[in-house]
C-alpha cells in the first residue's frame, strides 16, 4: 500500500517536470504567518502564506483544504475559473504533505470560516510519502521519537511542549541577565572526567594524540571563571553520562550549571526557587501543576534533612561504612546496589525519592548530606561530617543540586586523591592549582533543564522533552550496485 502511494507521488513528481514545472522550487516569500493572518483578518486583503497543505476536498472544479505553518493553520479555496484553466490541473497534481506558497484574497465562508481564495500558488517540495493519517494511533512510541519531524507535524501537543521548552529556556537566560550574571561557554572535551559522578565517553583527539572525554559536568571549569575575577557565571549546557536509559536519564542531556562568589547553598536555594518560579509565571502563567496524576504546588517549598530522615528511618549515621549501611539497610528489608564497594549515588537518590513520595505534592530540599557523598562541597563548620549541599525534588524527581563550593586547594586535592584511589582516576592538578591562586567562597548549582521542563510539560519521560533522545539503532545497509552507480 505505502509503496503504491510513493509510486503514485513519483509519477505525479514527473509529469510536473515533464510540464516544466520544478517541484523543489524557490524564490516564494509569504507575506504573512498564517496565525497573524487569522489575527488581523480583514476580508479582501490579499496575502501570501507558505506551509503544507493538510487536506484537500474537491468539488467539481473548486477544491477546498486546509493550509498549515509552524503558527497556525487556514482554510483554502481553489476555484478553475480564479486560477485559471491551465493552473488549475496542476493544482490537481499537490498532495497532502506538499508544501505550497499560496497567494489570495481573504473571505469568509456561509459559515464564517476564515479562508484564502487561492489566485496563485507555487509548489516549493512535493512529499514523496504520505503523512500518517492517525499519529495517535501509532502503537510503537520509538516510532515517534525515530520520526520526530512526523511527530511533531501531525501531533499540536507534542510540537506545544518544544515551544513550551524554548520559552522556559529563554525565561532561565532573562532571569540570570537581569541580576548581572554572564553567560559562558566551557570546554566539552576534558582531559580528566570531573565534576559529577557519572561514567564518561571516551573519545580522542589525533592532532595532540590525546585521549579525552567528553563531559560530565562543567563544575570545574566554571570554578576557574570565579578565580579569574567572573563573579556571577552559568551555562546552559550540554553534558555526557555513558550510562543506562530510563524516563529520567538520557546519555546526552542539558544541565544549567550557576557559580556566584560570596555565595552559599542557601542563597542557592533562593536562586532556584526563583527560577522555577519565573518559568511558571511567564511560561505556564500559574503556580500549580500537575505530574504523573499529583497536583504539585509550587507555592510550598519544604526543607527537610537527609541525616535525620537516614538515622530516624534506617538507623545509618553519617559516620557508618558501606558494610555498616548495608547490614542496617538488609535489616529493613531494602536491597542495597554497591558500586565499587560504595553506595551508589542511584541508590541514595531513589531512596531519597521514595522517603519522598509522601511529599511528592511541593518541592521538597534535601538539606545535611553526607560529607563522604560531596567531594566538592564545603563541610558544615559545627558538623563536619555533613555537607553545606541540598538535593531538590520536585513531584518526587531531583531535579538540581547545590552547595556551598569548597575552595580550599589542600583539603580539595586530598578529597580528590581519597577519590581517585576509592574509584580510579587522577587528580584534576591543573584544578587545584587554580584554586591555589584563591576562590572567593561561593554557591553553585545544578539543575537538569529535561527534568525542569518534564515537570511543568507534565510528560513522564525524559524523551518526550527531547527532540531526538538517544535509541537503539535501526539497521540498514546500502546496496553494493547504489554504491557502484554512485
Amino acid at each position: 500500500m505505502l509503496d503504491d502511494i510513493v509510486e503514485q507521488r513519483i509519477k505525479k513528481l514527473e509529469e510536473l517536470r515533464a510540464a516544466g514545472i520544478e517541484p523543489y522550487s524557490t524564490g516564494f516569500k509569504p507575506s504573512a504567518s498564517i496565525s497573524s493572518v487569522l489575527k488581523d483578518f480583514k476580508e479582501t486583503d490579499v496575502v501570501s502564506c507558505a506551509g503544507r497543505v493538510m487536506s484537500l476536498r474537491g468539488h467539481g472544479k473548486s477544491i477546498f483544504g486546509d493550509l498549515k505553518d509552524q503558527s497556525g493553520k487556514i482554510q483554502i479555496y481553489v476555484k478553475s475559473d480564479i486560477l485559471g484553466e491551465a493552473r488549475f490541473p496542476v493544482f490537481r497534481k499537490l498532495d497532502i504533505g506538499d508544501i505550497v506558497g499560496m497567494k489570495g484574497e481573504l473571505f469568509r465562508t456561509r459559515t464564517g470560516e476564515p479562508t484564502i481564495l487561492i489566485k496563485e500558488f507555487q509548489l516549493l517540495a512535493k512529499a514523496i510519502r504520505p503523512l500518517p493519517e492517525k499519529w495517535h494511533g501509532l502503537k510503537d512510541v520509538e516510532i515517534r521519537y525515530r520520526k520526530r519531524y512526523l511527530d511533531l507535524l501531525v501531533n499540536d501537543d507534542v510540537k506545544s511542549v518544544f515551544v513550551t521548552r524554548s520559552r522556559v529556556i529563554k525565561s532561565i537566560r532573562n532571569f540570570f541577565d537581569e541580576q548581572g550574571f554572564l553567560e559562558v561557554e566551557t570546554p566539552m572535551m576534558h582531559q580528566i572526567a570531573g565534576g559529577a559522578a557519572g561514567k564518561p565517553f571516551q573519545t580522542y583527539l589525533e592532532a595532540l594524540d590525546l585521549d579525552l572525554f567528553l563531559r560530565i559536568a562543567p563544575e570545574l571549569y566554571l570554578k576557574r571563571l570565579l578565580v579569574g575575577g567572573l563573579e556571577k557565571v552559568y551555562e546552559i549546557n550540554r553534558s555526557f553520562r555513558n550510562e543506562g536509559l530510563s524516563v529520567r536519564h538520557n546519555p546526552e542531556f542539558t544541565m544549567l550549571e550557576v557559580y556566584m562568589a560570596y555565595a552559599d547553598f542557601t542563597d542557592m536555594m533562593r536562586l532556584v526557587k526563583g527560577i522555577v518560579l519565573r518559568a511558571a509565571d511567564e511560561v505556564l502563567g500559574k503556580r500549580q501543576i500537575e505530574f504523573k496524576g499529583q497536583k504539585i504546588d509550587l507555592e510550598n517549598w519544604e526543607t527537610v534533612s537527609f541525616a535525620r530522615m537516614m538515622e530516624d528511618n534506617y538507623g545509618v549515621r553519617p559516620q557508618d561504612t558501606a558494610e555498616e549501611w548495608l547490614k542496617k539497610l538488609s535489616q529493613k528489608g531494602i536491597k542495597v546496589e554497591l558500586k565499587d564497594g560504595k553506595i551508589s549515588r542511584t541508590f541514595i537518590l531513589n531512596l531519597v525519592s521514595d522517603l519522598l513520595e509522601v511529599k511528592a505534592e511541593h518541592p521538597v530540599f534535601v538539606t545535611d548530606m553526607f560529607t563522604e557523598l560531596c567531594p566538592l562541597a564545603r563541610k558544615k563548620a559545627d558538623e563536619p561530617l555533613l555537607s553545606e549541599r541540598f538535593e531538590l525534588f520536585i513531584g518526587g524527581m531531583e531535579v538540581a543540586n547545590a552547595y556551598s563550593e569548597l575552595n580550599d586547594p589542600g583539603e580539595q586535592r586530598q578529597r580528590f586523591q581519597e577519590q581517585a584511589c576509592e574509584e580510579g582516576g587522577k587528580v584534576d592538578e591543573a584544578y587545584v592549582e587554580a584554586l591555589e591562586y584563591g576562590m572567593p567562597p561561593a554557591g553553585g548549582l545544578g539543575m537538569g533543564i529535561d527534568r525542569l521542563i518534564m515537570l511543568l510539560t507534565g510528560r513522564h519521560s525524559i524523551k518526550d522533552v527531547i527532540l531526538f533522545p538517544q535509541l537503539k539503532p535501526e539497521t540498514e545497509t546500502v546496496d553494493e550496485e547504489v554504491c557502484s552507480g554512485l
